[in-house]
Protein backbone atom coordinates (compact mmCIF):
# COMPACT_ATOMS: atom_id res chain seq x y z
CA UNK A 1 0.00 0.00 0.00
CA UNK A 2 1.28 3.51 -0.91
CA UNK A 3 1.78 5.99 2.11
CA UNK A 4 1.96 9.67 1.22
CA UNK A 5 3.34 11.55 3.51
CA UNK A 6 2.68 15.08 3.86
CA UNK A 7 6.72 15.60 3.01
CA UNK A 8 5.24 14.17 -0.58
CA UNK A 9 2.48 15.81 -0.84
CA UNK A 10 4.16 18.90 -0.33
CA UNK A 11 6.60 18.21 -2.89
CA UNK A 12 4.05 17.79 -5.14
CA UNK A 13 1.91 20.56 -4.30
CA UNK A 14 5.11 22.70 -4.77
CA UNK A 15 5.50 21.04 -8.26
CA UNK A 16 1.63 22.09 -8.88
CA UNK A 17 1.97 25.32 -7.84
CA UNK A 18 4.99 25.92 -10.41
CA UNK A 19 2.78 24.64 -13.41
CA UNK A 20 -0.69 26.10 -12.54
CA UNK A 21 1.15 29.98 -11.76
CA UNK A 22 -1.19 31.53 -14.46
CA UNK A 23 -4.69 29.87 -12.45
CA UNK A 24 -5.79 30.88 -9.52
CA UNK A 25 -4.15 29.41 -7.14
CA UNK A 26 -4.61 30.42 -3.78
CA UNK A 27 -2.91 29.70 -0.14
CA UNK A 28 -4.73 30.10 2.86
CA UNK A 29 -4.57 29.52 6.71
CA UNK A 30 -6.73 27.34 8.68
CA UNK A 31 -6.94 27.27 12.26
CA UNK A 32 -7.72 24.22 14.11
CA UNK A 33 -11.33 24.27 15.37
CA UNK A 34 -14.46 24.87 14.81
CA UNK A 35 -14.75 28.72 14.72
CA UNK A 36 -11.80 30.69 16.31
CA UNK A 37 -13.54 33.65 17.27
CA UNK A 38 -11.65 36.04 14.32
CA UNK A 39 -11.95 36.51 10.92
CA UNK A 40 -8.81 33.94 9.22
CA UNK A 41 -9.13 35.56 5.47
CA UNK A 42 -6.30 35.96 3.68
CA UNK A 43 -5.96 36.12 -0.09
CA UNK A 44 -3.05 33.50 -0.98
CA UNK A 45 -3.03 34.22 -4.81
CA UNK A 46 0.11 36.48 -4.54
CA UNK A 47 1.93 34.35 -2.33
CA UNK A 48 0.94 31.17 -4.38
CA UNK A 49 2.13 32.51 -7.61
CA UNK A 50 5.26 33.49 -6.22
CA UNK A 51 5.43 30.42 -3.94
CA UNK A 52 8.86 29.15 -5.67
CA UNK A 53 10.35 33.02 -5.05
CA UNK A 54 9.58 32.82 -1.45
CA UNK A 55 10.73 29.52 -0.80
CA UNK A 56 14.09 29.99 -1.88
CA UNK A 57 13.88 33.36 0.45
CA UNK A 58 13.15 31.78 2.98
CA UNK A 59 16.00 29.29 2.75
CA UNK A 60 18.24 32.53 2.17
CA UNK A 61 16.46 34.07 5.51
CA UNK A 62 17.06 30.67 7.28
CA UNK A 63 13.63 30.12 8.31
CA UNK A 64 11.18 27.80 7.73
CA UNK A 65 9.31 27.95 3.88
CA UNK A 66 5.84 28.53 3.75
CA UNK A 67 4.68 25.29 2.15
CA UNK A 68 6.70 23.59 5.10
CA UNK A 69 3.30 24.50 6.62
CA UNK A 70 1.15 23.07 4.51
CA UNK A 71 -1.10 19.89 5.59
CA UNK A 72 -4.67 19.00 5.02
CA UNK A 73 -7.90 16.84 6.32
CA UNK A 74 -9.89 14.95 4.85
CA UNK A 75 -12.25 17.99 3.75
CA UNK A 76 -9.59 20.14 2.11
CA UNK A 77 -8.00 16.99 0.23
CA UNK A 78 -11.71 16.59 -0.78
CA UNK A 79 -11.64 20.40 -2.26
CA UNK A 80 -8.02 19.94 -4.01
CA UNK A 81 -9.40 17.03 -5.50
CA UNK A 82 -12.70 18.43 -6.49
CA UNK A 83 -11.24 21.02 -7.91
CA UNK A 84 -8.90 19.03 -10.17
CA UNK A 85 -5.72 19.32 -8.31
CA UNK A 86 -3.78 16.47 -6.82
CA UNK A 87 -3.48 12.78 -6.35
CA UNK A 88 -6.42 10.53 -5.39
CA UNK A 89 -4.01 8.64 -3.67
CA UNK A 90 -3.60 11.67 -1.09
CA UNK A 91 -6.69 11.56 0.03
CA UNK A 92 -6.67 7.52 0.30
CA UNK A 93 -3.40 7.38 2.51
CA UNK A 94 -3.83 10.65 4.73
CA UNK A 95 -1.65 11.30 7.51
CA UNK A 96 -2.99 13.29 10.85
CA UNK A 97 -3.46 17.01 9.80
CA UNK A 98 -0.31 18.53 10.85
CA UNK A 99 -0.95 22.02 13.30
CA UNK A 100 1.64 24.45 13.85
CA UNK A 101 1.87 26.93 16.94
CA UNK A 102 1.05 30.65 15.21
CA UNK A 103 4.76 31.95 16.52
CA UNK A 104 6.31 29.20 13.53
CA UNK A 105 4.88 31.15 11.40
CA UNK A 106 5.21 34.41 12.35
CA UNK A 107 8.70 33.79 12.27
CA UNK A 108 8.54 32.99 8.61
CA UNK A 109 6.02 35.69 7.74
CA UNK A 110 7.76 38.54 9.38
CA UNK A 111 11.25 37.16 8.16
CA UNK A 112 9.77 37.63 4.61
CA UNK A 113 7.91 40.80 5.11
CA UNK A 114 11.64 42.88 6.76
CA UNK A 115 13.05 41.39 3.83
CA UNK A 116 10.56 42.53 1.01
CA UNK A 117 10.10 45.86 2.52
CA UNK A 118 13.53 46.42 2.28
CA UNK A 119 14.18 45.09 -0.85
CA UNK A 120 11.15 46.14 -3.31
CA UNK A 121 13.04 44.99 -6.30
CA UNK A 122 13.25 41.58 -5.03
CA UNK A 123 9.74 39.89 -6.85
CA UNK A 124 9.51 42.97 -9.15
CA UNK A 125 6.25 44.07 -10.00
CA UNK A 126 4.90 41.39 -7.52
CA UNK A 127 6.37 42.73 -4.46
CA UNK A 128 3.41 44.74 -3.34
CA UNK A 129 0.97 42.22 -3.63
CA UNK A 130 2.80 39.61 -1.82
CA UNK A 131 3.66 42.13 0.67
CA UNK A 132 -0.26 42.73 1.37
CA UNK A 133 -1.10 39.04 1.27
CA UNK A 134 2.21 38.24 3.98
CA UNK A 135 0.62 41.24 6.41
CA UNK A 136 -2.83 39.50 5.94
CA UNK A 137 -0.95 36.24 7.09
CA UNK A 138 0.62 37.91 9.83
CA UNK A 139 -2.40 39.28 11.26
CA UNK A 140 -4.41 36.10 11.34
CA UNK A 141 -0.99 34.26 12.95
CA UNK A 142 -0.88 36.94 15.43
CA UNK A 143 -4.33 36.60 16.67
CA UNK A 144 -3.72 32.94 16.21
CA UNK A 145 -0.33 33.21 18.45
CA UNK A 146 -2.67 35.52 21.20
CA UNK A 147 -5.10 32.86 21.28
CA UNK A 148 -2.58 29.92 21.85
CA UNK A 149 -4.43 28.49 18.89
CA UNK A 150 -2.56 26.33 16.29
CA UNK A 151 -2.65 26.36 12.52
CA UNK A 152 -1.77 24.92 9.15
CA UNK A 153 -1.28 26.02 5.02
CA UNK A 154 -3.88 24.51 2.63
CA UNK A 155 -4.22 25.37 -0.89
CA UNK A 156 -7.56 26.32 -3.32
CA UNK A 157 -7.65 26.42 -6.97
CA UNK A 158 -10.75 28.26 -7.42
Amino acid sequence: MLWMTFLSIRQELRLTCSTLRTMAASLYIVVEGEDPGYDIFVNGHAVARNEESLHRLAGTLHVIPLLEFFSADEDSMALLLDQGTGNPEWARHLPEPQWFSGEEGLETVRALIRFLEATPAALGSETPPVLIELKEFERVLTKTATRGLRWHLAASWR
